[in-house]
Formats: C-alpha cells, structure tokens, sequence
C-alpha cells in the first residue's frame, strides 16, 4: 500500500525530527520511504542533494536487507557509516519508513542511538495512525463502489 500523509501527519513527523534534529545535536535528520522518497528533513541541508540522499539510502536499506536474508536475519534495523568529518546512522521505523540522521564530532553515536529510540516511538505512532487512516480510506472507498451494485445487476451479469 503507497503511503499518503495528510497534512496533519506531516507537520507531526515534521514536529518530531525537528526536536530530534536539536536532542541528538544532529547536522540533519530525514525521513525517506522505502521506495526513496523524502518524506520531511530538518537541520542544514544546504550542499547535499537531498533526491540523492534519499534513494541512495533507500538503496542501501534494500542491499542490507538482502545481506541480512542471504545469513539468515530478517533484517538489520540499524545502519551506521563512520567517516572522516560526518557519520551516518540509519534505521527503519514502523517497518515504513527510514529514518537518516547525519552527525558529526558535537554528537556521538550513543547519544544519536539513544535520541533515535525515543523518536523512533512517537514516528511508530504517527505511521501506524496513517495506516490506519489509510485503510479505513480505501475500505470504505471499495465499499462506496459495490453499494450501487444491486442483485439485480449481479443477476445480469452472471445471468
């Protein structure tokens, strides 16, 4: 099912990695689907392709997932990539979604870690109530289409 945020869910998502971008003394914090596209960021974006960012890292999570499958894991849920000047750490949240977070030397890995599990709770809940939403959407949607069907017509066409 493709995912569709309404507004609301948004400035919520949007709420939450703001506060994440600020707790984990972040350079920027993203949030990308698993098809690659940016959902929210925050923080200083400025040089980096934000496009690029996301399915890049919406291709790293697929590689990862069939290394994971190849040794026998469902899957590794944490990422992280250690570099010179930046370090990234990626990880799924509400199995939807990526949740990217790039830091450099005024943050650490544990606190990052430890920032992340907070925000990872409220992003479950705001995806979870999109799913939710999202299917009342569409069942109620599919049912709206048959109840314009009668017997009659059904009748006719199985005659």
């Amino acid at each position: 099912m493709d995912l569709i945020l309404y507004d609301e869910e948004l400035q919520q998502v949007q709420k939450c990695i703001n506060q994440l971008h600020v707790d984990a003394r972040s350079k920027i914090v993203f949030v990308v689907d698993k098809n690659g596209q940016q959902i929210a960021a925050a923080g200083d974006i400025g040089d980096i392709d934000p496009t690029s960012l996301a399915s890049l890292t919406a291709g790293n999570v697929a590689a990862t997932d069939g290394l994971a499958k190849l040794i026998g894991e469902k899957e590794f849920s944490i990422l992280f990539h250690e570099g010179e000047r930046d370090n990234v750490h990626i990880s799924i949240v509400a199995n939807r979604v990526i949740l990217v977070i790039i830091f450099d030397e005024r943050s650490s890995l544990g606190l990052v870690r430890l920032r992340v599990k907070k925000a990872s709770i409220e992003l479950t809940k705001i995806f979870e109530t999109i799913m939710e939403k999202a299917q009342r959407e569409s069942s109620s949607g599919l049912e709206a289409a048959f109840a314009e069907i009668t017997d009659d017509d059904i009748d006719n066409l199985f005659g």
